[in-house]
């Protein structure tokens, strides 16, 4: 991708670069340009296996032709969605206003209400002066990499000349929203009798978790859920799941899940306290769905920042892990390619493409809270099919990016922590994608072997390219 998409959308502070008033109604004319004259470039070629993903879609539904906006909590987000809204407007594109909603809900939405594009405003984990801009397939996927190209290209030519635009017309949709709902309580486990603490994040979740949990029976604990505009992500959610652990242990609860800004992650806590991120929910759901003859192909994938233990517990069943490079975007591309039901990363973002084409932290929590049903076994006993071995990321600031394998010093030093370690070990050194720095993982059977060989490789790391 070039400068404006990242590998999640546009992101940058609210009303400065990309998010500046006039970039962002340039962003949403270009878009709108292109889904007049090139619509097909949005739709996410999706193989066979996964058609099933487009079930339930309306072809004649309420947002046929229109692009669906939905944001999270963020101040910013009004006027993010009013500026999205004028450029729209000016390519004859007309919106649905799905206001406060989860990223996966507009990706349900987008395509259950057979919309021509799914937006969603958000900045995810990212704290609260920060937004950003995700643009969502027909499909509910994101869209494909010649989507981005071509609005990039069109964004960095010479202002488009309009003829006079079609008239268009923007709705209110929010009162619509629960059809989100009724999708995950259509697939969902009646979870009557459980305890489950929520933090919600402050975020898009907080009118949508707990309800949806009532629905299912079960008794919701939520927290973070009152939203000011400036507190998402502040000390809570799931970057911060050491919170949740206490509430869930005062209020013996069965489980806790943390969202975090726009929840399409979940990161959980067992009954004992203990946090269970994104390997464990891959461990666990992949042995559960191996044993029920649900997983084509006996294949995860994750990215290569995944847990050494994640790998070694799936093997024991019998199960491959597949790793790409860091980021949901290539997790998803390989499910894709392999035809692999089951992705995701540590953080907490799971993908299971037997239900939704998109990330979703409340689809995680149902499908963790029902294989746990269904194995009959507390949260803690049944994660302990995984052991996750002791892991240290070192970030490096680097004056220059050579190639690695050119650099003899730090390929002396990954040689000898590889040696140290043995086969109980793992080594992984990787340029930030965005950042001037190196990044130095290391992880390994004891937790002293792994401190120790991480500091001496990122020492050479530093010397080499200060």
């Amino acid at each position: 991708m070039g400068e404006i998409f990242g590998t999640d959308g546009v992101r940058d502070r609210a009303g400065e670069g990309w998010l500046a008033p006039e970039r962002v109604k340039r962003l949403a004319l270009a878009t709108g340009l292109l889904l007049q004259s090139r619509r097909e470039l949005f739709r996410t070629p999706v193989p066979k296996a996964f058609k099933h993903l487009a079930k339930g879609r309306r072809e004649r539904g309420p947002g046929k032709g229109r692009v669906l906006i939905g944001r999270d909590t963020r101040a910013s987000g009004p006027d993010l969605e009013a500026w999205l809204v004028e450029g729209f407007a000016n390519a004859g594109v007309g919106t649905l206003i799905a206001g406060v909603i989860t990223t996966p809900g507009v990706a349900t939405l987008t395509g259950r209400w057979a919309c021509a594009l799914g937006v969603v405003i958000s900045a995810s984990h990212n704290p609260a002066e920060d937004n950003g801009i995700k643009l969502i397939s027909p499909q509910g996927f994101k869209i494909p990499d010649a989507a981005e190209s071509a609005i990039e290209a069109l964004l960095e030519g010479p202002e488009p000349k309009l003829a006079k635009p079609k008239p268009s017309e923007t709705s209110d949709a929010a009162e619509d929203t629960g059809d989100y709902l009724d999708v995950l309580e259509a697939a969902a486990p009646k979870l009557k009798g459980l305890r489950i603490a929520v933090d919600c994040a402050h975020g898009a979740s907080s009118a949508y978790a707990g309800a949806l949990l009532k629905r299912l029976g079960a008794k919701a604990i939520v927290t973070n859920a009152s939203p000011d505009g400036r507190n998402i992500n502040a000390g809570c959610g799931a970057l911060h799941p050491e919170g949740l652990a206490k509430i869930v242990l005062r209020e013996k609860a069965d489980a806790g899940v943390a969202f975090d800004g726009d929840a399409d992650r979940a990161i959980f806590v067992d009954e004992k306290g203990e946090i269970r991120d994104g390997d464990h929910v891959l461990a666990l759901c992949g042995a559960h769905l191996a044993e029920t003859k649900k997983l084509p192909g006996r294949i995860v994938v994750s990215t290569v920042m995944a847990n050494l233990g994640l790998e070694r517990a799936l093997a024991k069943r019998g199960i491959a892990l597949r790793r790409t490079k860091v980021g949901d975007r290539y997790v998803a591309e390989e499910m894709l390619r392999s035809g692999a039901v089951l992705g995701g990363e540590q953080s907490g973002h799971v993908l299971f493409y037997d239900a939704a084409p998109a990330g979703d932290g409340m689809l995680t929590m149902l499908r963790v809270l029902g294989t746990l049903a269904d194995r009959g076994e507390p949260f803690s006993k049944a994660a302990a099919l995984m052991e996750k071995y002791p892991q240290t990321l070192i970030n490096v600031k680097v004056g220059r990016k050579p190639p690695l394998e050119h650099v003899e010093p730090v390929q002396a030093a990954i040689k000898s922590a590889e040696t140290a370690l043995g086969d109980q070990g793992r080594v992984l050194v990787r340029y930030s994608g965005t950042e001037n720095l190196c990044r130095v993982m290391v992880e390994g059977a004891r937790r002293a072997d792994v401190e120790r060989t991480s500091r001496a490789v990122a020492d050479a790391v530093k010397e080499a390219l200060a």
